[in-house]
């Protein structure tokens, strides 16, 4: 598949989680476990699948650099870490455990991540 096979392919994708995401909000109300479990699965992927692309085009189109080579696994990665971070942070706020503290550190966590895995380049 090429890489504009593959982009073409998540943006419908994310399309499609968001719809996904919208119908089953509207017709079960999140009141069980499931339907939470449900609720964030639906929005981890509709979230990964938009962010994916984005960072994929915004690294393309603004940070030019020989060190820097814009890949669509990269592009990925950064979307789904994003993804996972704020569901990890709706997660805590619906837990009612959530605090700023702790969306910094998870956002620190996601940082040094996101740098091990340049530097592994």
């Amino acid at each position: 598949m090429t890489r504009r096979g593959a982009l073409y392919s998540m943006t419908l994708m994310a399309l499609l989680a968001w719809s996904a995401l919208l119908a089953y909000t509207h017709f079960e109300p999140p009141n069980s476990i499931t339907n939470f479990t449900v609720v964030f699965i639906l929005l981890f992927v509709a979230l990964a699948c938009t962010f994916a692309p984005l960072a994929y085009v915004i690294s393309l189109r603004f940070i030019s650099s020989r060190l820097y080579r814009a890949t669509l696994r990269h592009s990925l990665r950064q979307g789904m870490l994003l993804a996972l971070w704020i569901v990890f942070n709706l997660i805590l706020r619906a837990l009612h455990s959530w605090s700023l503290f702790t969306a910094i550190v998870s956002l620190g966590i996601i940082a040094v991540i996101e740098v091990l895995s340049l530097a592994r380049k």
